[in-house]
């Protein structure tokens, strides 16, 4: 039995000889959208806030939005 590469290449046909591809891969793609997107609606969820409790960003509204939007249960 003939080695495959071997069979291959002496009929013509050459294999690529290139480096596998770099970068990120499906996964690390996927997770990284669906975390830019968990991020988007957060940003969403404090101005929303910040603009329901009158615009401004005091001492009090920081300590509320850590109190709602940094702790407790995830809702992952």
């Amino acid at each position: 039995m003939a080695y495959a590469p071997l069979a291959l290449s002496l009929r013509g046909f050459a294999l690529p000889q290139s480096p596998a591809r770099k970068g990120p891969g499906l996964f690390a793609l996927l997770f990284a959208a669906m975390a830019e997107s968990r991020q988007r609606q957060a940003d969403r969820e404090i101005a929303r806030f910040i603009a329901g409790s009158g615009g401004k960003f005091t001492d009090e509204t920081e300590r509320e939005i850590e109190r709602r939007f940094l702790t407790g249960s995830s809702s992952w």
